[in-house]
């Protein structure tokens, strides 16, 4: 079994994490995201993950220059250009010689999806592509996807107006597909899965699609990807898992609350950080509050400061002491 894994995006709404690393890359509970996402695919028996790369590809390449990700085999498909969504999955399948059929997930979206399900359901279905829904709240920021009662996809409706969505449905970044589907997809130019080739299949009938209420975050945000974190040491995830990595240096007098301290982190004498993310060696000097945000990898936030309302410190930063900080972005360079 082959997925494509869509990774090829710059990440601007992650900025300024995102300046250096794809947001793929970064640490979730101390693992990189794609980590997660492959090793979840693997579960379901997925063999080899063809990654579609544009931003940074030797980021990904460094990392796991053995070709293995969480016990999955990795294949490189690097675009020459930015090719959009469908523009990306129909390169990187020719690029691996896909043939049969295959899986597409979106790298920067962590969910508990039954994979296996929604595969068994495609070959029960006859369709060229399945597609699987996810519940949201403002179905607006997606594509929303009503069904009939065969679970044969009756529209897709990119991004409606807010209240005007025929359901909170939403396509939730995993797919099933045949390999005729690439023969929707133009070469050599930039084609969009959502508003060309699924509205393609819907009009002939040949795309379904499964409900699932399973665990799904779209991890690409400030907001989401602290949510992540906090969501897996909470067991939402499962077993939670240990949200102070032992590496880490806390000073007996520091305090740490519902947060992720990641490896080699130092957080000093009388330091009260809440609800917040601390990447892997970050230092945070003495009397400095964090609270709802995210400390990049190696910053240094001096002593006395305040950093609260989702305020986010990019890699290697430093944040003079005393600052006070309330949803800012350092650098900013959006």
């Amino acid at each position: 079994m082959r997925a494509v894994v869509l990774v090829g995006g710059f990440g601007t709404r992650l900025r300024p994490l995102t300046l250096t690393t794809p947001k793929q890359m970064l640490p979730v509970v101390d693992q990189p995201m794609i980590e997660r996402v492959v090793r979840s695919l693997g579960s379901h028996g997925v063999t080899e993950a063809i990654l579609s790369l544009g931003y940074r590809p030797d980021a990904f390449m460094e990392s796991y220059p053995d070709g293995i990700c969480a016990g999955v085999r990795l294949t490189y498909a690097v675009e020459p250009e930015p090719l959009d969504t469908a523009g990306a999955v129909g390169f990187a399948a020719r690029s691996a010689g896909v043939e049969e059929t295959f899986i597409v997930v979106n790298g920067d979206v962590l969910t508990d999806l039954d994979v296996s399900a929604l595969w068994e359901f495609h070959r029960s279905h006859g369709g060229e592509g399945t597609i699987a829904l996810t519940p949201v709240d403002d179905p607006s920021r997606y594509g929303v996807v009503p069904i009939d009662d065969d679970g044969r996809v009756i529209e897709f409706v990119e991004k409606p107006p807010a209240g005007t969505a025929p359901s909170n449905w939403v396509n939730a970044g995993t797919y099933v597909l045949e390999p005729s589907v690439l023969e929707r997809i133009d070469e050599g130019r930039k084609v969009s899965i959502e508003r060309e080739t699924f509205p393609g299949l819907a009009a002939d009938r040949s795309l379904f699609a499964v409900q699932s209420s399973a665990y799904w975050l779209d991890a690409g945000t400030p907001a989401s990807y602290l949510q992540a974190q906090l969501d897996i040491i909470d067991g939402l995830r499962g077993r939670p898992e240990v949200p102070v990595h032992p590496t880490a240096q806390l000073h007996d007098d520091a305090q740490v609350t519902h947060s992720v301290v990641m490896q080699g982190a130092q957080i000093g004498p009388s330091v009260r950080i809440t609800d917040s993310v601390v990447l892997p060696g970050a230092r945070i000097e003495a009397g400095a509050v964090i609270a709802d945000s995210i400390i990049g990898e190696g910053a240094h936030v001096g002593s006395g400061s305040s950093l609260q309302a989702l305020t986010v410190v990019g890699h290697g930063v430093a944040i003079d002491a005393g600052a006070v900080l309330a949803g800012a972005r350092v650098p900013d360079e959006a």
